[in-house]
């Protein structure tokens, strides 16, 4: 059964998703975003092994913790990532841009790629590449939890940015359509930033792409 602890971390209050599959106690972060002691902590107190750092992009509020949790493993974590971010993730996620120098920790060496599927334990996360935000996005859907982590895709009553490096409007607003309206109304959206949503509500209420789930 797949187990999900959140939290709100660093300078753009980043959420990050410690996920973990309750029988193997296999664990991987998502968007690891910052302070990544904190997140170690939490899976070291459930007993649960770290052993993937799954990005749903590379800017660096989404990185900024990955450092510190792969100095505190051996082995290291397996880093996954789409390519097209990977330019992204050498410049530090751009964090330079907003004063930041972070450690983006150790290179991705899994590629993701739209459909591809990835287990912890008995639990499938199945990727689903949506660029618009940058040209790299992804998102995780994990079909048997009803459960999508949608990075900065969208968000309750609102969507990924589009005028940094690699955004696109209406990239942003296609990946939307076909990549989160498709799925059922109860699904749960777990966000980059904010407060978790659903699909039904976002296609009710988000003002954004509002015009989008008619």
């Amino acid at each position: 059964m797949l187990e999900i602890v959140t939290f709100t971390l660093g300078p753009a209050q980043t959420n990050a998703y410690l996920v973990a599959d309750s029988e193997t106690k296999e664990a991987a972060v998502i968007d690891p975003s910052w302070d990544g002691h904190i997140i170690l902590q939490a899976a070291q107190k459930r007993g649960w092994r770290i052993g993937h750092l799954w990005y749903t992009h590379a800017h660096f509020d989404h990185i900024g913790g990955a450092a510190a949790i792969a100095d505190a493993l051996n082995p290291l974590p397996l880093v996954a990532l789409h390519p097209n971010d990977h330019v992204l993730w050498r410049a530090g996620g751009g964090g330079a841009f907003f004063g930041f120098d972070i450690d983006p920790g150790p290179e991705p060496t899994i590629d993701f790629v739209h459909g591809m599927k990835l287990k912890l334990g008995s639990v499938e996360f199945e990727i689903r590449f949506t660029p618009g935000h940058t040209t790299g996005h992804c998102i995780l859907y994990v079909s048997s939890a009803r459960t999508c982590f949608c990075g900065d895709l969208i968000f309750a009553g609102s969507v990924g940015r589009t005028d940094l490096p690699g955004g696109d409007w209406n990239t942003l607003e296609k990946s939307i359509r076909e990549q989160i309206f498709t799925l059922s109304d109860d699904t749960r959206l777990l966000s980059g930033h904010g407060p978790e949503t659903t699909v039904g509500e976002e296609k009710r209420s988000n003002p954004f792409v509002d015009d989008l789930g008619k």
